[in-house]
């Protein structure tokens, strides 16, 4: 019972960082190709001359030097992933304790969906779609959302060619042409586009058109259907259609804020409110407003970015390889409290997240001509997941750095307390890391340590990440946090915090399983409303303010202390217990002698 348990355990790890890689490897590929990027277009810079040309080589050779430590950062910890592997494929062991083996899993050849379930397409008698020339969408959010779109993505869908029509099934909006579609965007005097429409357009549509010339887009077809430019056109004559392009505007900058980096976004919706208030004096305010909570916005992600980069440049004058003086037991002896800061960080870095980042991290940039201007300028979404490591390798760190067993034992009792706590909580992308943490190879070889704790709840928390089923263990928990959060009448049952690297699969899966755009040539908006439909989730767990007090020294402790390297911490898994077979006498060996060579 105790071999099958120790194999199914495994198996978990290996599934649990496998998904890890994977995400890591797909962020180093976005990053690998914005930089190509980034040193092309400083290339055909430096060909040309002016004052105005230098300050743009600048910032470009400053958002080259991020971008760079960025891949840089993604290669180190894919590098680190795949010599454990190698180092895990050449032992051929088992141990009394999880093994993480970490690797690339094959992809599917069925389209997975977001929920594990494969999706079944509707026989030809069940189809009833039929075109409709573009009106608005008055379905609500819960009734477009609430259904299931799954039979609705990849549907033969007849073929239409007119590009000023949009095709329906039972009363839901599957496809059209992009004409057509931004068409359905821009509001008149009497019409203007329901939210969940105007949120999942604009979400995906970065798939087939930049934003900039969207907007451009938008603000030319306004221009040219209302007659601004005509002389004698009054506010008379334009009636509703004023306020309902403001509302547009102030929307679009509400969801996809991070857009508006771009000059050019700013340059349009400056022209275009300017013009409406000419029309309108008195929704003169009301673009005020657009700009002043637009540059709030933009200035929040500015100042969060500034704060990450400096604690980042403490962790690395701290050094990697410095032992600390003291452990995380004295500076915070409750594991509550400690799980309650985790969940601070975890809730202000999910939050700075652009719903649009995921569409874009993912997205294949092939058919689209693509410049410096257009290369995303956010970064947080992989700021997120280096989080994820840093905290698996801390955790691994405060065991490994007690040369004392009772120190040890005391540490993994600790964590495994904590990590129960982030599960009461519903902070399960910090469980999922200190699990991870404690299945590193370097603490799970220390048989002697493990023999004296108490594992019966370790064991429960690790079925948290048991893969069988599509991670239906940790599927389930997920459910009763939101069903917790849909009854919730204290802000502490409002927290979900999702296994982010398990939610950054999915939607690659559903980028990857679905096709774009229909034989018929279409865009194929089934997928729009999927992704709609999980990034809403999404942002509804961003916006819950963390409810626990908050302990600044912990933080700093948590966010800043040194955190041993691989190779430092398999020296110290060594010194703790010492090898016990020819393959780790042999990795000793090799580490030993990598040390003495570098000093």
């Amino acid at each position: 019972m105790d071999v099958q348990h120790r194999k199914t355990s495994s198996d978990g790890s290996a599934e649990l960082f496998g998904i890890h890689l994977e995400v890591i490897s797909k962020l180093l590929q976005a990053e690998e190709w914005r930089l190509s990027i980034l040193q092309r277009d400083l290339g055909n810079q430096m060909r040309q001359s002016g004052i105005q040309k230098e300050r743009e080589i600048e910032q470009m050779n400053n958002n080259i030097r991020r971008t760079k430590s960025q891949c840089d950062q993604l290669k180190r910890e894919y590098d680190v992933a795949a010599r454990r592997v190698m180092r895990r494929n050449s032992s051929r062991r088992k141990s009394s304790r999880s093994q993480p083996a970490i690797g690339l899993k094959q992809l599917p050849k069925t389209r997975p969906t977001i929920f594990g379930t494969l999706t079944t397409e509707k026989s030809p008698s069940e189809k009833t779609s039929y075109r409709q020339s573009i009106n608005p969408q008055m379905s609500t959010l819960c009734h477009m959302f609430a259904v299931s779109h799954q039979n609705e993505v990849n549907q033969n869908i007849p073929q239409i060619d007119e590009k000023d029509t949009l095709i329906y099934q039972d009363g839901k909006l599957l496809a059209g042409s992009l004409e057509a579609l931004i068409q359905h965007l821009v509001p008149t005097t009497d019409y203007y586009p329901d939210r969940t429409y105007i949120f999942a357009f604009l979400l995906s549509s970065r798939l087939y058109i930049r934003p900039h010339s969207l907007l451009n887009q938008v603000c030319q077809t306004c221009t040219k259907q209302q007659g601004l430019n005509r002389d004698g056109m009054t506010r008379e004559r334009l009636a509703q259609f004023g306020p309902n392009i403001i509302q547009l505007l102030s929307e679009w900058t509400e969801m996809f804020p991070y857009d508006f980096r771009d000059e050019r976004m700013m340059r349009h919706l400056k022209e275009i409110t300017q013009k409406i208030v000419g029309f309108y004096p008195a929704l003169n305010k009301d673009a005020g407003i657009i700009n002043a909570n637009l540059i709030s916005r933009l200035s929040a992600l500015q100042k969060y970015e500034e704060i990450l980069s400096r604690v980042n440049n403490e962790i690395m004058q701290r050094s990697v390889n410095i032992v600390p003086l003291t452990d995380i037991t004295e500076v915070c002896p409750s594991p509550l409290i400690l799980a309650q800061q985790l969940t601070h960080v975890e809730l202000e870095r999910l939050s700075q997240i652009g719903p649009e980042e995921f569409v874009q991290a993912f997205a294949k940039e092939t058919d689209l001509e693509t410049t410096y201007k257009d290369v995303k300028r956010t970064s947080n979404l992989e700021a997120y997941v280096q989080w994820f490591n840093r905290l698996s390798y801390w955790v691994a760190t405060e065991i490994c750095m007690h040369l004392k067993k009772k120190q040890r034992i005391k540490s993994i009792e600790y964590f495994i307390d904590v990590a129960k706590e982030c599960c009461n909580i519903g902070n399960f992308n910090s469980l999922m890391a200190i699990i991870a943490g404690m299945n590193i190879s370097s603490v799970a070889r220390l048989k002697k340590t493990w023999a004296k704790v108490n594992k019966a709840k370790f064991e429960i928390l690790e079925h948290q990440m048991d893969p069988s089923s599509n991670f239906n263990s940790y599927r389930s928990s997920l459910q009763a946090a939101l069903w917790r959060l849909e009854g919730a009448v204290d802000d502490r049952e409002k927290i979900v915090i999702p296994f982010f690297s398990l939610l950054v699969k999915d939607l690659y899966f559903l980028n990857e399983g679905c096709s774009n755009k229909l034989p018929n040539g279409h865009i194929n908006f089934g997928k729009f409303w999927q992704f709609a439909k999980q990034i809403t989730a999404f942002i509804t767990w961003q916006q819950v303010e963390c409810p626990f007090e908050r302990h600044d020294p912990v933080l700093t402790y948590v966010l800043t202390n040194p955190v041993f390297s691989e190779n430092t911490l398999s020296l110290a898994s060594f010194e703790c217990e010492n090898p016990e077979n020819h393959f780790e006498k042999d990795r000793l060996k090799q580490l030993t002698k990598t040390a003495e060579d570098s000093l």
